[in-house]
């Protein structure tokens, strides 16, 4: 780590070590009519294919592989939408730990289920106040004790996300593939910290953008205030894995360092998505897994004449959902 304890390429090199042989290195795949529409070359990682079904494997799976064997035995304790829960949860049974997770109430039933396969203990609580989730946490870990995973502002958990994009770098560059942007979504910024610090680090000249609903852009009114903004939540969005109240403190150290910018793309563009990756690309895309791919496919990011990453960042969409976007 920096001397600001946030993570270095080095961290996320260690960290892609640490889970050779757990997480999936996912690929880059490509579709001739999707660069015709957006009039560039456009790079898709599909993170739906990773253990559990999105991103979020690879930090939990980092952040208990730092954890020592009496730190184990004592469990970890997690707060989600759904993509933590489930990662925490399979990364916390393949160490023999227990877990604890704090699950919103009207969380898609797919990733309840998700998280339940693997055996934690659930506890619920109510969306419409979001910060009695790490209340919720702080409780349990105080009268239980064991370590709390935070789904994005974790030193450890970014460096596991930020494998992802060390792998697309790596991907590009053996193909000769120089990338103009990498684009990926962004809910409390974990992910999007991760990989800009990858890429930053090992392609400079490639910039990095944040991509969110409409309603909740909270990191990219934050880059523009150059302080944390909070999302009010008056409005909804279909992107239930994107629906962090604030970005986090540290995530919004990096991002604001790292970002060239922040994107935001409406359900609508979102759903039109959805539609393309399972028509172009045969990819089951969850509506927050899908933004990147929107923001490029709806001109929010102009990708003429560009070659440009998205990356999608989950799958675990409920089945009727799923099957309503694609009629849509």
């Amino acid at each position: 780590m920096d001397e600001h304890g946030l993570p270095t390429l080095r961290d996320i090199e260690e960290a892609a070590e640490r889970l050779a042989g757990r997480t999936v290195t996912t690929p880059l795949l490509e579709s001739a009519t999707l660069n015709a529409t957006v009039g560039g070359r456009l790079l898709v990682k599909p993170e739906m294919l990773q253990v559990t079904g999105s991103f979020k494997f690879r930090g939990a799976c980092n952040r208990l592989g730092r954890l020592n064997a009496s730190e184990l035995a004592r469990g970890v304790v997690a707060f989600s939408s759904g993509n933590h829960a489930q990662g925490v949860a399979a990364a916390a049974w393949l160490a023999g730990a227990p877990a604890v997770i704090i699950m919103p109430d009207d969380a898609p039933r797919v990733k309840l289920e998700g998280t339940e396969r693997w055996g934690p203990e659930i506890v619920t609580y109510d969306r419409r106040d979001p910060d009695s989730r790490e209340r919720i946490a702080e409780a349990i870990v105080a009268e239980r004790g064991g370590t709390l995973v935070k789904p994005y502002d974790d030193a450890y958990v970014m460096a596991g996300q930020g494998t992802a994009g060390l792998e697309l770098v790596r991907q590009a560059k053996a193909q000769g593939i120089v990338l103009d942007a990498v684009l990926a979504p962004c809910g409390g910024g974990g992910l999007i910290a991760g990989i800009a610090t990858a890429v930053r680090a090992l392609s400079p000249t490639t910039e990095v953008y944040s991509v969110e609903p409409e309603a909740f852009d909270d990191t990219r009114r934050s880059l523009a205030a150059g302080e944390r903004q909070r999302n009010t939540g008056d409005i909804g969005s279909i992107c239930d894995a994107l629906l962090a109240p604030r970005p986090g403190e540290l995530t919004f150290q990096v991002n604001r360092r790292l970002l060239a910018g922040g994107l935001a793309v409406s359900d609508a563009e979102v759903v039109a998505a959805m539609q393309a990756a399972f028509q172009h690309l045969k990819l089951v895309a969850e509506p927050g897994g899908a933004v990147a791919l929107a923001a490029a496919l709806a001109g929010r990011f102009d990708c003429r004449d560009k070659t440009v990453v998205v990356v999608m960042s989950g799958g675990n969409v409920d089945p009727a959902q799923f099957a309503r976007a694609l009629a849509a």
